[in-house]
């Protein structure tokens, strides 16, 4: 039997993810230039926390998406289309790991601890090195920014599906289509 949608958790991480993401990098954005402050300090630990829950979201949604798989491409998505969506899918899951992990060995590099909800302090992940958290600042940002391209082509893909070939791909991640 051929499943023509993800499955409602599915639907419901992705869509969580997608939120903490975009609010993540946006906020990561804003704070980069504020003047230091504690009010500052109070965003960052914000912008941790939306990192670390994507890093726990992203362990889940690979584990679900490897018990329960994913629906299958549309038969007209062939070739070098089909191999771009498995490549993008990868790099997203490879992002959704790297940016956190990586804001994580930096914020341990430079001696802040990450307090996970003011409740948790995780264990750090690299001994205090300030050229490490130097470099480990570029590759975040660099990281960054090629999440933002990959998620720009994932919704470009989307909606060309929709709007081009209107084979329905979009429906599938859609929280308010129908079950077929």
């Amino acid at each position: 039997m051929q499943i023509d949608r993800y499955s409602r958790p599915a639907i419901a991480m992705h869509w969580l993810v997608a939120l903490l993401i975009v609010g993540g990098f946006a906020l990561g954005l804003y704070v980069a230039d504020l003047p230091l402050s504690p009010a500052k300090f109070k965003l960052i630990a914000w912008h941790k926390w939306i990192g670390i829950t994507v890093l726990t979201l992203a362990v889940l949604r690979l584990v679900y998406r490897l018990v329960n798989g994913a629906p299958p491409l549309p038969e007209s998505t062939q070739g070098l289309m089909r191999a771009a969506a498995h490549a993008g899918h990868l790099a997203l899951y490879v992002l959704m790991f790297a940016i956190p992990l990586t804001g994580w060995a930096m914020s341990s590099a430079y001696g802040f601890p990450v307090v996970l909800f003011k409740l948790w302090q995780l264990p750090e992940l690299v001994g205090r090195d300030e050229a490490l958290g130097d470099l480990l600042k570029s590759v975040h940002q660099w990281l960054n920014w090629s999440m933002a391209a990959c998620v720009a082509g994932h919704v470009a893909a989307a909606f060309k599906h929709h709007f081009v070939d209107r084979d329905g791909l979009l429906w599938r991640m859609s929280p308010h289509a129908q079950r077929r």
